[in-house]
């Protein structure tokens, strides 16, 4: 990429500022769940005509895949949004909050969703300076139903290309770090998540003669302590995992050994190691802990995301991009891993490449850990990021494809 075409590149996007905050307003108002986003992808659709991109949507899921092909052969390059909600309620009190009570975008996609159409617009107007193709990826059900593998078996990585895409970038934006700023690191960025439920099945009786009944409720919470001291004692200390038990249910009343007591939660870890040594662990200690009361117990572990692992070539790459575009001290090498999940992860088991965090602290909020975070009822954005996040997803196409990478 010319630096002539990357010095004008930010004014450019922040002259798409208001379409761009327009769409993710539309978007946020409307949420939707899961794979099936039709008035998203309609949305997606609408914003995206007239671009002169080729373009198909999902059969088993309603994504959009859009293709930019530049003026001369290249490699391919996949910039992707997801486009689903939560199943929460919004407390804001922002005149364009959600209009559902049960669903609501409290983790930014909509504001991932208008960042790439954004990108999408800048791109177009320089397809004269591209030497081979951008992908643009709109996938639904990141929010645990998996979209991203759906779309891979799909063939968005390599469908109706000249060459497969090769390198792999996304934004999550992110109320915790403040406007201007872009976080990321090589290596793990974000965790693995496997969910569980746990049914420890006793003997019912009468609260008051324990003797006569086998009590699952401490045999439950024999569990979650053994489960805690396990993640604790068992598990290296600089591979760090979560281990927590969110929900337990037992009993209907006060005078009643109930005949079963339930628990369900998640495991995140940041290696692929860790994350199978912990898998086993669990049903060990679960399993040992019914044996040494006599009770039965009931498993079910569910896998989830993998680990998202950011290319370690890529990264610091992305670290550059990021600098000339947004500012010299824009990038902010992450500390650690985010223990949430991400099924972008899959597309980087295919390719190299990396997800970073954009800081779309509101203005109102001083300090930005204090911000209501992503999946937060009270979450907010500022929209004043939106274009930053426009232009750095054309910047980092520009600039691979300038590379012939």
């Amino acid at each position: 990429m010319a630096d002539a075409s990357r010095s004008t590149l930010l004014a450019e996007a922040a002259d798409l500022a208001g379409e761009v905050i327009a769409l993710r307003r539309r978007i946020h108002r409307r949420p939707e769940l899961g794979t099936d986003n039709p008035e998203t992808q309609a949305r997606i659709l609408e914003a995206l005509s007239g671009l002169g991109l080729e373009i198909s949507t999902g059969t088993s899921l309603s994504s959009v895949t859009a293709t930019l092909r530049g003026s001369r052969p290249g490699p391919t390059i996949l910039l992707r949004a997801d486009t689903d909600a939560l199943p929460m309620t919004e407390e804001t009190e922002w005149e364009d909050r959600s209009e559902f009570e049960d669903r609501a975008h409290m983790c930014g996609h909509d504001a991932h969703v208008a960042m790439l159409v954004g990108a999408a617009n800048l791109l177009v107007a320089r397809r004269d300076e591209i030497a081979g193709a951008v992908r643009f990826m709109f996938q639904p059900g990141e929010e645990g139903f998996g979209g991203a593998p759906q779309m891979l078996d799909e063939g968005v990585l390599h469908d109706g290309l000249d060459e497969p895409v090769s390198a792999a970038f996304a934004i999550h934006v992110t109320p915790n770090l403040p406007v201007g700023f872009v976080g990321a690191r090589p290596g793990a960025l974000m965790a693995s998540t496997d969910d569980f439920a746990v049914t420890v099945r006793g003997r019912g009786g009468h609260a008051s003669s324990p003797h006569f009944a086998n009590d699952p409720v401490p045999v439950a919470c024999e569990m979650v302590t053994a489960l805690q001291t396990f993640i604790a004692r068992r598990v290296h200390v600089f591979e760090p995992a979560v281990l927590t038990v969110a929900h337990l249910s037992a009993g209907t009343t006060s005078n009643v050994i109930p005949e079963t007591a339930w628990f369900e939660g998640t495991i995140r870890t940041v290696s692929e190691a860790t994350r199978s040594q912990v898998r086993d662990g669990f049903e060990r200690v679960v399993r040992g802990v019914a044996a040494a009361h006599d009770c039965e117990v009931e498993i079910d572990l569910r896998a989830g995301y993998p680990v998202t692992v950011n290319d370690a070539s890529f990264t610091p790459w992305l670290a550059d991009v990021v600098r000339d575009t947004l500012g010299p001290d824009a990038f902010f090498d992450l500390p650690w891993p985010v223990m949430g999940a991400e099924d972008f992860s899959y597309v980087l088991q295919q390719v190299p490449g990396a997800m970073a965090f954009l800081g779309v602290c509101p203005t109102d909020i001083a300090n930005s850990l204090e911000a209501p975070s992503c999946h937060s009822n009270l979450m907010r954005l500022n929209e004043d990021a939106l274009h930053l996040g426009a232009a750095l997803h054309a910047a980092v196409a520009l600039r691979y494809l300038d590379s012939g990478s």
